[in-house]
């Protein structure tokens, strides 16, 4: 992977895992760091099934927020727990 798409994953990573956690209500357990995991690995798996399907970027990118924020919602119920 050259430099330019390790930023680019960060950048995707840290808006889609923003946009995650901004739909999840209540306050979750989630740092920084861990925000952009959650995004990068949501967006890779919205990714690959949107496209897969051939669906629009809006609808890709929804779907990435949708999952993103199931993995916040879980990882926030794990914690508290």
């Amino acid at each position: 992977m050259q430099f330019t798409g390790f930023i680019s994953a960060i950048l995707v990573g840290l808006i889609i895992g923003a946009l995650a956690r901004l739909v999840v209500p209540n306050s979750q357990p989630v740092g920084c760091l861990l925000t952009i995991l959650i995004g990068i690995v949501a967006a890779a798996i919205g990714a690959a099934i949107g496209y897969a399907q051939h669906w629009s970027f809006w609808l890709v990118l929804g779907l990435q927020v949708l999952i993103g924020a199931i993995i916040v919602a879980v990882f926030s119920a794990a914690v508290r727990r």
